[in-house]
Protein backbone atom coordinates (compact mmCIF):
# COMPACT_ATOMS: atom_id res chain seq x y z
CA UNK A 1 0.00 0.00 0.00
CA UNK A 2 1.31 2.98 -0.76
CA UNK A 3 1.61 5.89 1.87
CA UNK A 4 2.70 9.19 2.46
CA UNK A 5 3.84 9.69 6.69
CA UNK A 6 4.55 13.78 7.04
CA UNK A 7 6.70 14.25 10.71
CA UNK A 8 5.74 17.73 12.43
CA UNK A 9 8.05 19.23 14.77
CA UNK A 10 6.23 21.82 17.09
CA UNK A 11 7.68 23.67 19.53
CA UNK A 12 7.18 26.72 21.54
CA UNK A 13 10.06 28.55 23.14
CA UNK A 14 9.74 31.62 25.13
CA UNK A 15 8.93 34.85 23.55
CA UNK A 16 12.14 36.76 25.05
CA UNK A 17 14.67 34.24 23.85
CA UNK A 18 13.46 34.25 20.29
CA UNK A 19 12.26 38.25 20.28
CA UNK A 20 16.27 38.59 21.15
CA UNK A 21 17.08 36.44 18.30
CA UNK A 22 19.28 33.92 20.93
CA UNK A 23 19.07 31.25 22.94
CA UNK A 24 21.41 30.56 26.04
CA UNK A 25 23.58 27.62 26.93
CA UNK A 26 20.43 25.67 29.13
CA UNK A 27 18.23 25.91 26.54
CA UNK A 28 20.16 24.86 23.79
CA UNK A 29 20.85 21.48 25.94
CA UNK A 30 16.97 20.88 26.78
CA UNK A 31 16.40 21.57 23.35
CA UNK A 32 18.49 19.23 21.86
CA UNK A 33 17.94 16.57 24.62
CA UNK A 34 13.94 17.22 25.08
CA UNK A 35 14.24 18.62 28.24
CA UNK A 36 11.03 20.41 29.81
CA UNK A 37 11.81 23.89 31.09
CA UNK A 38 10.04 27.04 32.45
CA UNK A 39 10.77 28.65 29.21
CA UNK A 40 9.47 26.99 26.68
CA UNK A 41 8.28 23.11 25.82
CA UNK A 42 8.62 21.01 23.04
CA UNK A 43 7.17 18.03 20.90
CA UNK A 44 9.31 16.79 19.11
CA UNK A 45 7.82 14.64 16.18
CA UNK A 46 4.42 14.10 15.69
CA UNK A 47 3.87 11.88 12.84
CA UNK A 48 0.81 11.54 10.40
CA UNK A 49 0.11 8.80 7.82
CA UNK A 50 -1.81 9.70 4.98
CA UNK A 51 -3.08 6.57 2.52
CA UNK A 52 -3.01 8.48 -0.76
CA UNK A 53 -3.44 4.96 -2.34
CA UNK A 54 -6.53 4.37 -0.72
CA UNK A 55 -7.65 7.95 -2.15
CA UNK A 56 -7.06 7.36 -5.27
CA UNK A 57 -8.98 4.08 -5.22
CA UNK A 58 -11.64 5.99 -3.99
CA UNK A 59 -11.81 8.48 -6.78
CA UNK A 60 -11.89 5.93 -9.48
CA UNK A 61 -14.72 4.05 -7.34
CA UNK A 62 -16.45 7.47 -7.95
CA UNK A 63 -15.97 7.87 -11.84
CA UNK A 64 -17.09 4.54 -11.52
CA UNK A 65 -20.09 4.67 -10.03
CA UNK A 66 -20.94 7.75 -12.38
CA UNK A 67 -19.97 5.68 -15.51
CA UNK A 68 -22.75 3.23 -14.19
CA UNK A 69 -25.41 5.41 -13.67
CA UNK A 70 -24.61 6.85 -17.17
CA UNK A 71 -25.02 3.33 -18.81
CA UNK A 72 -27.89 2.69 -16.99
CA UNK A 73 -30.51 1.80 -20.08
CA UNK A 74 -27.24 0.35 -22.16
CA UNK A 75 -27.20 -3.29 -23.01
CA UNK A 76 -24.43 -4.86 -25.41
CA UNK A 77 -23.01 -1.36 -25.93
CA UNK A 78 -26.91 -0.47 -27.48
CA UNK A 79 -29.07 2.18 -26.08
CA UNK A 80 -32.62 0.96 -25.03
CA UNK A 81 -35.94 2.55 -23.54
CA UNK A 82 -37.77 1.26 -20.99
CA UNK A 83 -41.76 -0.17 -21.38
CA UNK A 84 -44.20 -2.57 -19.79
CA UNK A 85 -47.58 -4.04 -20.18
CA UNK A 86 -50.12 -4.87 -17.68
CA UNK A 87 -53.28 -7.26 -18.02
CA UNK A 88 -56.09 -8.03 -15.46
CA UNK A 89 -56.88 -5.67 -12.25
CA UNK A 90 -55.55 -6.21 -8.17
CA UNK A 91 -53.32 -9.09 -7.49
CA UNK A 92 -54.38 -11.47 -10.70
CA UNK A 93 -52.83 -8.50 -12.88
CA UNK A 94 -49.98 -9.82 -15.38
CA UNK A 95 -46.83 -7.09 -15.37
CA UNK A 96 -44.55 -7.30 -18.37
CA UNK A 97 -41.28 -4.99 -17.72
CA UNK A 98 -38.76 -5.11 -20.70
CA UNK A 99 -36.48 -2.49 -22.40
CA UNK A 100 -36.94 -1.75 -26.08
CA UNK A 101 -34.40 -0.28 -29.38
CA UNK A 102 -36.26 2.71 -30.88
CA UNK A 103 -34.65 2.34 -34.03
CA UNK A 104 -35.25 -0.95 -35.93
CA UNK A 105 -31.90 -2.97 -36.63
CA UNK A 106 -30.91 -3.34 -40.11
CA UNK A 107 -30.39 -6.65 -40.07
CA UNK A 108 -32.18 -9.50 -37.98
CA UNK A 109 -31.46 -12.84 -38.48
CA UNK A 110 -34.06 -14.41 -40.63
CA UNK A 111 -33.30 -18.43 -38.99
CA UNK A 112 -33.89 -17.56 -35.83
CA UNK A 113 -38.02 -18.32 -35.50
CA UNK A 114 -39.66 -15.90 -32.57
CA UNK A 115 -37.76 -12.95 -32.57
CA UNK A 116 -39.68 -10.59 -29.65
CA UNK A 117 -41.20 -7.03 -29.99
CA UNK A 118 -43.71 -4.45 -28.43
CA UNK A 119 -46.49 -3.64 -30.54
CA UNK A 120 -47.69 -0.56 -29.50
CA UNK A 121 -50.94 -0.70 -30.65
CA UNK A 122 -52.27 -3.61 -28.99
CA UNK A 123 -49.59 -2.80 -26.21
CA UNK A 124 -48.17 -6.33 -25.58
CA UNK A 125 -45.34 -8.73 -26.81
CA UNK A 126 -45.36 -10.19 -29.60
CA UNK A 127 -42.77 -12.81 -30.69
CA UNK A 128 -44.54 -13.30 -34.92
CA UNK A 129 -44.66 -11.43 -37.74
CA UNK A 130 -42.12 -7.96 -36.35
CA UNK A 131 -43.73 -4.87 -38.46
CA UNK A 132 -41.39 -1.43 -37.81
CA UNK A 133 -44.29 0.60 -38.62
CA UNK A 134 -46.35 -0.50 -35.29
CA UNK A 135 -43.61 -1.63 -32.65
CA UNK A 136 -40.28 -1.74 -31.64
CA UNK A 137 -37.22 -4.85 -31.23
CA UNK A 138 -36.70 -5.96 -27.69
CA UNK A 139 -33.55 -5.79 -26.39
CA UNK A 140 -31.99 -6.16 -22.46
CA UNK A 141 -33.87 -7.70 -19.28
CA UNK A 142 -37.18 -8.92 -18.95
CA UNK A 143 -39.60 -10.09 -16.24
CA UNK A 144 -43.39 -11.26 -15.93
CA UNK A 145 -44.86 -11.31 -12.89
CA UNK A 146 -48.31 -11.24 -10.86
CA UNK A 147 -48.56 -9.58 -8.01
CA UNK A 148 -45.04 -10.24 -6.16
CA UNK A 149 -44.24 -13.48 -8.11
CA UNK A 150 -41.93 -13.69 -10.44
CA UNK A 151 -43.33 -16.05 -13.64
CA UNK A 152 -40.40 -15.64 -16.13
CA UNK A 153 -37.12 -13.82 -16.33
CA UNK A 154 -34.27 -13.48 -19.12
CA UNK A 155 -32.94 -10.93 -21.38
CA UNK A 156 -33.63 -10.40 -24.98
CA UNK A 157 -30.61 -9.51 -27.72
CA UNK A 158 -32.07 -7.51 -30.85
CA UNK A 159 -35.22 -9.63 -30.31
CA UNK A 160 -34.03 -13.20 -29.66
CA UNK A 161 -33.84 -14.52 -26.53
CA UNK A 162 -30.59 -15.01 -25.06
CA UNK A 163 -28.85 -16.10 -21.87
CA UNK A 164 -30.12 -17.74 -19.00
CA UNK A 165 -34.19 -17.82 -18.67
CA UNK A 166 -36.27 -18.55 -16.07
CA UNK A 167 -39.55 -20.16 -15.78
CA UNK A 168 -41.49 -20.67 -11.91
CA UNK A 169 -45.09 -21.08 -10.74
CA UNK A 170 -47.00 -18.40 -8.41
CA UNK A 171 -45.57 -20.46 -5.30
CA UNK A 172 -41.72 -19.57 -6.72
CA UNK A 173 -40.76 -23.06 -7.82
CA UNK A 174 -39.10 -23.79 -10.74
CA UNK A 175 -40.46 -25.09 -13.72
CA UNK A 176 -38.22 -24.33 -16.73
CA UNK A 177 -34.68 -23.17 -17.41
CA UNK A 178 -33.03 -22.75 -20.33
CA UNK A 179 -30.42 -21.42 -22.29
CA UNK A 180 -30.26 -19.32 -25.43
CA UNK A 181 -27.08 -18.18 -27.81
CA UNK A 182 -28.90 -15.07 -29.92
CA UNK A 183 -32.20 -17.10 -30.27
CA UNK A 184 -30.88 -20.34 -30.49
CA UNK A 185 -30.65 -23.33 -27.73
CA UNK A 186 -27.14 -23.03 -26.40
CA UNK A 187 -26.68 -26.49 -26.23
CA UNK A 188 -27.40 -26.20 -30.18
CA UNK A 189 -25.43 -28.41 -32.65
CA UNK A 190 -24.00 -26.08 -35.13
CA UNK A 191 -22.14 -27.71 -38.40
CA UNK A 192 -20.54 -24.97 -41.51
CA UNK A 193 -19.28 -25.64 -45.00
CA UNK A 194 -15.95 -23.76 -43.98
CA UNK A 195 -13.23 -23.73 -41.41
CA UNK A 196 -14.11 -20.23 -40.88
CA UNK A 197 -17.26 -20.81 -39.79
CA UNK A 198 -19.14 -18.08 -41.68
CA UNK A 199 -21.39 -20.39 -44.40
CA UNK A 200 -23.58 -22.22 -41.89
CA UNK A 201 -24.58 -25.60 -43.09
CA UNK A 202 -27.26 -27.09 -40.47
CA UNK A 203 -28.58 -26.29 -36.55
CA UNK A 204 -29.82 -28.89 -34.36
CA UNK A 205 -31.60 -27.71 -31.73
CA UNK A 206 -30.57 -29.56 -28.50
CA UNK A 207 -32.12 -28.68 -24.86
CA UNK A 208 -31.41 -30.97 -22.10
CA UNK A 209 -29.84 -33.36 -24.51
CA UNK A 210 -32.83 -33.91 -26.85
CA UNK A 211 -33.65 -32.30 -29.68
CA UNK A 212 -35.87 -29.50 -29.26
CA UNK A 213 -36.70 -26.40 -31.38
CA UNK A 214 -36.50 -25.47 -34.86
CA UNK A 215 -33.87 -27.35 -37.27
CA UNK A 216 -32.67 -25.75 -40.36
CA UNK A 217 -30.47 -27.58 -42.92
CA UNK A 218 -28.79 -25.12 -45.37
CA UNK A 219 -27.83 -25.13 -49.34
CA UNK A 220 -23.84 -24.36 -49.55
CA UNK A 221 -25.15 -20.79 -51.05
CA UNK A 222 -26.87 -20.06 -48.08
CA UNK A 223 -30.40 -20.87 -49.10
CA UNK A 224 -32.85 -22.64 -46.42
CA UNK A 225 -33.21 -26.80 -48.11
CA UNK A 226 -35.04 -28.11 -44.92
CA UNK A 227 -36.64 -26.57 -42.19
CA UNK A 228 -39.18 -27.92 -39.27
CA UNK A 229 -39.45 -28.50 -35.62
CA UNK A 230 -38.42 -30.78 -32.79
CA UNK A 231 -39.72 -31.72 -30.00
CA UNK A 232 -38.65 -34.20 -27.16
CA UNK A 233 -36.34 -35.43 -30.06
CA UNK A 234 -39.34 -36.32 -32.32
CA UNK A 235 -40.10 -34.46 -35.48
CA UNK A 236 -43.25 -32.35 -35.13
CA UNK A 237 -45.66 -30.65 -37.30
CA UNK A 238 -44.95 -29.57 -40.83
CA UNK A 239 -41.39 -29.88 -42.41
CA UNK A 240 -40.49 -28.21 -45.60
CA UNK A 241 -37.82 -28.70 -48.24
CA UNK A 242 -36.84 -25.98 -50.59
CA UNK A 243 -34.78 -25.58 -53.70
CA UNK A 244 -31.61 -23.74 -54.11
CA UNK A 245 -32.46 -20.60 -55.94
CA UNK A 246 -35.46 -18.13 -55.25
CA UNK A 247 -36.52 -19.60 -52.13
CA UNK A 248 -38.46 -22.24 -53.99
CA UNK A 249 -40.55 -24.84 -52.14
CA UNK A 250 -39.83 -28.35 -53.44
CA UNK A 251 -41.69 -30.41 -50.82
CA UNK A 252 -44.29 -30.07 -47.43
CA UNK A 253 -44.35 -32.83 -44.72
CA UNK A 254 -46.30 -33.49 -42.20
CA UNK A 255 -45.75 -34.95 -38.95
CA UNK A 256 -47.91 -35.65 -35.71
CA UNK A 257 -48.43 -32.37 -34.11
CA UNK A 258 -47.83 -34.21 -30.63
CA UNK A 259 -44.12 -35.90 -29.71
CA UNK A 260 -46.26 -38.30 -28.17
CA UNK A 261 -48.52 -39.61 -30.87
CA UNK A 262 -47.22 -42.99 -32.04
CA UNK A 263 -50.26 -43.91 -34.24
CA UNK A 264 -50.12 -41.18 -36.74
CA UNK A 265 -47.38 -41.61 -39.72
CA UNK A 266 -45.76 -38.77 -41.75
CA UNK A 267 -46.48 -38.08 -44.89
CA UNK A 268 -45.98 -35.75 -47.98
CA UNK A 269 -48.60 -33.28 -48.09
CA UNK A 270 -47.67 -31.73 -51.20
CA UNK A 271 -44.78 -31.39 -53.99
CA UNK A 272 -44.08 -28.37 -56.49
CA UNK A 273 -41.25 -28.66 -59.42
CA UNK A 274 -38.60 -26.56 -60.12
CA UNK A 275 -40.69 -24.02 -61.85
CA UNK A 276 -42.89 -23.84 -58.98
CA UNK A 277 -45.79 -25.74 -60.54
CA UNK A 278 -47.51 -28.15 -58.06
CA UNK A 279 -46.93 -31.71 -58.95
CA UNK A 280 -48.86 -33.64 -56.36
CA UNK A 281 -51.16 -32.87 -53.55
CA UNK A 282 -52.66 -35.41 -50.49
CA UNK A 283 -56.04 -36.43 -51.60
CA UNK A 284 -58.10 -35.91 -48.39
Amino acid sequence: MKKTTFCLLFSFFSLSSFAQGEMNTADEERFHFGQPDSSFSLIRYSPVTIDLEQEEEDEEEKKEVKKKKRKKKVFYGIKTKKGFTRRGYGKNATLELFYYVKSAPKELDPYVQDIYWYDTQQRKVRSTAFNPALGYILHGPYTRSSGDAVLEEGIYYLGKKHGRWMTYDKEGILLDKRKYNKGWPKESIMTYYDDERKKLKEVIPMVHDKKDGDYYYFHENGAIAIRGTYREDKKVGRWLEYYSFLGRQKKEIMYPASPYDEDTEPYINREWNRRSQLVYQKKL
